[in-house]
């Protein structure tokens, strides 16, 4: 038995915020953002929209690419660090409610940037005792985690959410070899308080994303390179077996740096962080439906999914299309 992805989505605010908007907030330029990361524009939510709201539109658009009805899902992942409510309910939840898919369990995962991958690896295992489809939805409003005077930070981020349905098929293909794993060592690299692990944490708003911008950057290009070379090694591949290269839209300075030391032409590597910057868990679901959409993946191609993150976590997937 084989597990595809079966439909694709995705949805982001409409409000665009490009970095001459950004300058006129904080000291910097869009010749400055572009050269340190390769952003140009993100989106940005407004005040009546949310994780939830976004992500149950990803969903929607996903289940309608699949033809499969709401009733159908065994099981709805989200995958969030910006979820609408703090601890409960989940924003799986809410948006299995706003579905009315009535017959799915619901829940969230917390992985950071590197969730969508692990919640289709959990999705993945799930199928191998349920049948029905599972819809797995990362979902980021990133934007309301920032500090926007600080320019170190506030150019990196954008929200939007990404959806796909998986199924199970007899036809070969779709979902293959993963990886993943964590260095709890470096946990605070990127972190941001709030919760109930003290009792000021739990009286107190959560404070500002921060971020260790250098331990972040070896740590992602050392995950990079890990995740693809392990991925080609497990079944014999070199570059000319794959078709794409998705990563996690960080930046693109940890995309060149990857590509130096793997035998992977960038031309493979697919990025789009220009116009959405980093929507966290949220990337590689909207880079996929946005392919999708352009009609850049046919059936057969490999893909390999790649992403890094707060925990510090990473997590690899290599995919043949079969739509």
């Amino acid at each position: 038995m084989y597990i595809h992805i079966a439909g694709t989505g995705s949805a982001v605010p409409q409000r665009v915020l490009t970095n001459d908007d950004l300058a006129k907030m904080v000291d910097t330029s869009d010749e400055w953002i572009v050269s340190h990361t390769g952003i140009r524009q993100r989106h940005v939510v407004g005040p009546d929209e949310n994780a939830s709201t976004l992500g149950c539109e990803a969903a929607r658009r996903a289940l309608e690419d699949a033809g499969v009805a709401p009733e159908e899902l065994g099981t709805i992942i989200v995958t969030s660090t910006t979820p609408d409510y703090a601890i409960y309910p989940s924003t799986a939840c809410v948006i299995q409610g706003m579905l009315g898919a009535k017959n799915a369990a619901a829940f969230d995962l917390s992985a950071a940037c590197p969730g969508f991958v692990y919640g289709v690896t959990v999705a993945k295992g799930l199928l191998q005792i349920d049948d029905r489809p599972i819809l797995v939805i990362s979902t980021e409003i990133m934007s309301r985690t920032i500090n926007w005077s600080d320019r170190n930070t506030c150019c990196l981020f954008g929200d939007g959410a990404g959806a796909v349905v998986l199924k199970k098929s007899e036809q070969p293909g779709g979902l293959g070899f993963h990886l993943i794993g964590a260095d709890g060592t470096g946990a605070m690299a990127i972190h941001r308080e709030g919760g109930v692990r003290t009792e000021e944490t739990a009286r107190n708003a959560p404070g500002d994303l921060k971020m260790d911008g250098r331990a972040v950057f070896n740590f992602a290009v050392r995950s990079f390179c890990d995740i693809i070379a392990k991925s080609l090694e497990h079944y014999g591949y070199t570059e000319k077996d794959i078709a794409w290269i998705v990563p996690h839209q960080a930046n693109t300075r940890i995309i060149d740096a990857a590509v130096k030391r793997i035998n992977v032409p960038v031309e493979k590597f697919y990025v789009n962080i220009d116009r959405f910057a980093n929507t966290s868990s949220a990337s590689i679901p909207i880079a996929l439906d946005e392919m999708s959409k352009k009609g850049l993946l046919h059936k057969g191609d490999r893909l390999i999914f790649a992403a890094f993150g707060a925990g510090l976590v990473y997590g690899g997937l290599l995919v043949e299309w079969t739509k």
